[in-house]
Formats: structure tokens, C-alpha cells, sequence
């Protein structure tokens, strides 16, 4: 029986999302395994896994907001940002709460970030971190993301905090801790990270690569990812729509009828659930396929 779904899995440090995929894929047998958005192999917590089917999900969640958790110190930095690089800069500077905490109010809202240098970032069709452990010229653009919140969460130690941070889908943390600490005329480097939302997916429903091995574990079904109103359709109107034909309303039933443009529905065959459709112009289309 083919696999198809969605597991959240917690990650843990040191390895990596796409190691992580695999032994997951390996593990439960599934034919296809993705995931919705790349931790760092220093990186922990929420990892949404795709499987079969629902790896064609990754464009539908590609825009989804993140809450991260995350420590930041301040007064010294790396040239990766975080503990995987080497120090190359340090200051004298000490940084109250106060401080931190009227500092990041200026990161809230839109803005232009510069991603690090040492990230997957495509550059002419390399990533970013192989032509800086190359020693080439890293030639990266800033690109536009959101900050909703950041929330101060404790100082641990001198200069070190604690931050919630929640944020659009592309934002990178690490240089997030590089503009803040700039704010406050010093350097900073971030020690930690940990992802506990994604989209609708919490960190609290998430299971351990060590409870997948024991088989105790969920998978979440795809059409149940959605909470829009269902429509069944027939096998003539399934077989149009699944070859791009759009149906018009008064094709598919009372559900569908009257002012319904822009408005998502489950759409599920005699046998199937072929994904999410939208009503636009009177006539519906499939805006996620997944069959």
C-alpha cells in the first residue's frame, strides 16, 4: 500500500534535514520523502516530512510563516554565524536586556535581509557555501522577509539571550543575530536554534527519530491538512479537471454555486483526493494537485 502523508518529526542536532528524509523514507517505506523547509544540521526541532503524494505539497507550504526559539550572544561572531565557524571578530561591548530589548522592536515589520554567505542560497546554480569554503567571491543579494514578533525570552548568561522569534518563510536567523548585534554596535553569533511552528504544524506533535524506529508515530493524511468544504466530483468531471479542463459552477452542485470566487475547496473524486480547488471566473481548477 503506497505511503502518503505528512510526518512531523523533531530534529536533533547534527544531522542533516536531507539524511533525516531518508532514514524516515527508509523507515516507514514510503516510495517518495521531502520535507517543507530546511533546518541547519545545527539546527533543531520541527521538521515536517512528506511522503509520497504529499511532496507535491512543498510549493503550497513554500510561503508559510516559521516561529523559531533561538540564542543569540553577543560581543564576538564567526564567519558562518553560528558555532559551525570559525571567530573572526570580538568586542568589548556588554548589552543589557534593556538594550536587547528596545534593539530588536526595529526588526519588526518588512525589511530587506542579506542571507549569510555560508548558506544554501543558489548563486548562478552554486550554493553559497561552496564557493565560500572555496574561498570564492560570494556575491549574494538581500531578499524581503518579515518579522511578526521577537520576544525577549530570558538572558542566560552575560550578553547571552534567549529570543522567540516569528517570521516569514526565507528568513534566515543567523543573520537576523548579525543585524541585531550591529544595532547595538557589536558583533554577535548564534548558538542555537530550534524550529517549533510551521504553517499549522507544532513542534508538540512531532515525533523523535528514535519513536519512528519503534513504530510510534502518526501520519497525518493529506486531506485532512485542509479544512475548506468538500466537493465530490464524478468520473467525467474528475477526468476533465485532472487534464486542466475547468468545470463552471453550475457543473458541480448546490455547494458550489453564488458568490464563490476565491474560495478553496477539498476536491475528491469517486476513489480519491485529487487536492485542493479554487472557484475563479464561475469555474473551478485545481490550485493544488495531488494526484
Amino acid at each position: 500500500m503506497a505511503i502518503n502523508g505528512v510526518i512531523l518529526v523533531n530534529k536533533e542536532r547534527n544531522i542533516s534535514s536531507n539524511k533525516l528524509v531518508n532514514k524516515v523514507k527508509y523507515l516507514v517505506k514510503a516510495e517518495k520523502a521531502g520535507h517543507l523547509g530546511t533546518l541547519d544540521v545545527l539546527g533543531e526541532g520541527l521538521l515536517p516530512i512528506t511522503l509520497g503524494k504529499g511532496t507535491k505539497l512543498f510549493d503550497y507550504y513554500l510561503h508559510k510563516d516559521k516561529v523559531y526559539k533561538t540564542v543569540f550572544k553577543f560581543g564576538e561572531t564567526t564567519d558562518t554565524l553560528d558555532l559551525e565557524g570559525e571567530v573572526t571578530d570580538k568586542n568589548d561591548v556588554k548589552v543589557s536586556r534593556e538594550d536587547v530589548e528596545n534593539a530588536v522592536l526595529r526588526f519588526v515589520g518588512k525589511q530587506a535581509q542579506m542571507p549569510p554567505k555560508y548558506s544554501a542560497k543558489k548563486i548562478n546554480g552554486q550554493k553559497a557555501y561552496d564557493l565560500a569554503r572555496a574561498g570564492q567571491e560570494v556575491d549574494l543579494k538581500p531578499k524581503e522577509i518579515e518579522i511578526y514578533s521577537i520576544i525577549v525570552l530570558d538572558q542566560l548568561a552575560e550578553n547571552t539571550f534567549e529570543f522567540e522569534v516569528h517570521c516569514s518563510s526565507g528568513t534566515y536567523i543567523r543573520s537576523l543575530c548579525r543585524d541585531i548585534a550591529e544595532s547595538l554596535s557589536t558583533y554577535g553569533v548564534m548558538l542555537s536554534i530550534q524550529r517549533t511552528k510551521c504553517g499549522d504544524f507544532n513542534l508538540e506533535n512531532a515525533f523523535t527519530l528514535q519513536q519512528i524506529e519503534s513504530g510510534e508515530f502518526d501520519i497525518i493524511k493529506l486531506d485532512t491538512l485542509f479544512s475548506y468544504p468538500t466537493l465530490y466530483l464524478d468520473e467525467e468531471q474528475t477526468s476533465k479537471i485532472l487534464n486542466g479542463v475547468l468545470i463552471p459552477n453550475n457543473a458541480i452542485g448546490a455547494l458550489c454555486k453564488g458568490e464563490t470566487d476565491n474560495k478553496l475547496f477539498k476536491v475528491f473524486s469517486e476513489k480519491d483526493f485529487l487536492g485542493v480547488g479554487e472557484v475563479a471566473g464561475g469555474k473551478l481548477k485545481l490550485a493544488l494537485r495531488l494526484i
